[in-house]
Formats: C-alpha cells, structure tokens, sequence
C-alpha cells in the first residue's frame, strides 16, 4: 500500500530520511481494527521522528502519522485515537507508562491503511469534513485538554496563548473564544498576530511584551523563549499548562515568584478517547471548525513537513488520499 515513512534518522536534516512509496498492508492483532485513511494532518511529531526523538533506529522503516480520518471496516466515518495504551491499563490512557503513539511503536497514519486497538475508533460527526475531523485527534485534543480538564478556567476568565501560529496555538485560541473565555495571544510575527485576531483572540501582543492585566491562566508550548513571560504574566493563584517546549525544556524555573504567589504549573500531555470524543461534539455543536493552512496530497508530505519546520504555518496542514 502507499505510504510516507522514516527510512532513516537524520537529526540535522530530517527530511533526508523521509521516504513516499510502498509498504505492505498493517498487521492487525486481536482486538484491532483498520481505518481507510481519507485525510491525516501533520504534526511536531512527525518531525521529531524524522530527527530520531522518540523513534528508535531498530524500529524503522516507520510510517509516519498520528492523526487520521476515515472509513472504518462497516464504512463508517471515524476519527483515529492515536493514544496506544496497554490492554491492562485502565482509566486516563495518558497517564499509562507504557503508552506510545502511532508512528512510534506501530505504524502510523499517513498509509491508505492504519491498524488500531477498536476502543481507539472514534466516530466522527456527519457535519465535519474528513479534512477538519483530521486535524482533532493530536493538536487539537491537546488544547481541548489543556482548557477543560486541566486549568481550572470559568467563563469570563482570561487566558494567554503564547506563540501564536502553530496547530495547538491557533486551537486554543479558537476553543477558549467559543468557551467564553478572554483571549491573549503572543508571536513574534505581525501577520500571526492578525490572523490570531481573525480566529477569535481579543487582544495580541509582541511575544514577552507586557499584557494589560494578569490572566487567570497561561497556556504555554513554547518552553524556554516564554517560560519567564509567562509567569510574570499570570496573577496569584493562577496557572501555566505545559504540553510542549519547542524552544528548549530548561528555562529559569522562577521558582520563588511561584510559590510566593501561589500559582499553580500542570503538565499536559494529548488527550483521553474520550475527552477527543467530547471536542468532536463540542466541534458539531457549535460550528466551530479548525483552521487549516494548507490541505496537499500525501504524496507531497515532505512540502508539508517542511512548513512546520520552517514554521511558515499557520494552523494545520493536512494530507489526503
């Protein structure tokens, strides 16, 4: 079947080691299924896994993918949880140790076919396009998280979104305007910054440029380059959610502002089957839709892949069959 897949690492270049051709058809264990891939987005992951982050060297050739919609074996229209917990564990599959996603221990979603545990099939709402229910299941999953079940938000709250521009940035931005939440965003770019007022932000602002009010919350992927900002930025008592650090994982920890004042740090980390399951009905619900940069054949994977390394986006790329 066709297939985008790691052939090699390359940390420096990991684009060289991608491959678009064949690869056979997914094995599909006890209690697996396959999906017919309509659409899948990409993500960072991808590209770490390219850089060899996550994905060892004995595991390749690996296809690469996390996200999907498609067909199920029935013909129903589903969405691909790409949270692969033990068959024991119980409860939060995030917190299992032993999780993976696919692309990382089993083959991903960038193939016309994937293979999933059947509790990972999701169903996808009649009034989103494959190309929309493909962007849910990593970034926007990751803000859905982030937002309900991790802040503590109440609406008319306020909440800073630091670095505008990339998939988990510009979902948050969406999902916290359609909550009723007040929306600061930060980016170093001035276009970003509009377009972050286009998809629902109230008020934007240069990154580490000082906000008119403390927020109530901080949700930070950045890492390092807005590590400080945020916390400065936060009043007492609030919180920072952490579900990344494209910047770099070891900025001043700050932590006497931190206790002194109470504030709260969370890490967060994908979503739960069922919580994807929430912001797909959340999604229908409201007519709210993901912002989708670019939408490009999978046979030219590596155009989209270079984007997000570049970091030229603006929401989510993605790729159809």
């Amino acid at each position: 079947m066709f297939a985008v897949y790691a052939g090699t690492i390359n940390p420096d270049d990991p684009l060289a080691g991608l491959v678009v051709g064949e690869r056979p058809e997914p094995e599909v264990p006890d209690g697996w299924t396959t999906v017919t891939v309509k659409a899948a987005s990409i993500n960072h992951h991808d590209v770490w896994s390219l850089r060899g982050v996550g994905l060892k060297a004995e595991s390749l050739p690996m296809i690469l993918g996390c996200d999907a919609a498609g067909y199920d074996e029935e013909g129903n229209e589903v969405l691909v949880h790409s949270v692969i917990s033990d068959p024991s564990w119980r409860g939060d599959e995030t917190l299992d140790p032993k999780r993976s996603l696919l692309s990382e221990r089993h083959p991903g979603t960038f193939a016309d076919q994937v293979a999933v545990p059947r509790r990972n099939v999701v169903p996808k709402p009649a009034g989103l396009s494959f190309e929309e229910a493909a962007c849910l299941p990593t970034a926007w999953l990751t803000a859905y998280r982030m937002l309900f079940t991790q802040s503590d938000l109440k609406q008319g709250d306020t909440v800073l979104v630091q670095g505008a521009g990339g998939g988990v940035a510009t979902a948050l931005i969406s999902l916290a305007r359609a909550a009723g939440f007040r929306v600061y965003a930060t980016s170093r770019d001035e276009d970003k910054r509009a377009k972050a007022l286009e998809i629902g932000a109230h008020e934007v602002f240069e990154s580490g440029a000082r906000l008119p009010t403390k927020v109530d919350a901080v949700m930070e992927t950045v890492g390092a380059a807005t590590w400080s900002h945020s916390v400065r930025s936060m009043r007492p008592g609030g919180t920072i959610v952490i579900s990344g650090a494209t910047s770099g994982d070891a900025p001043p920890a700050e932590l006497t502002r931190i206790f002194f004042q109470q504030m709260r740090v969370h890490g967060s980390t994908m979503g739960t089957r069922d919580e994807l399951h929430r912001l797909a009905q959340f999604l229908d619900v409201t007519g709210l839709r993901p912002l989708i940069d670019s939408v490009i054949p999978m046979e030219q994977a590596a155009d989209g892949l270079a984007k997000v390394i570049d970091g030229s986006l603006f929401g989510k790329i993605v790729l159809t069959r």
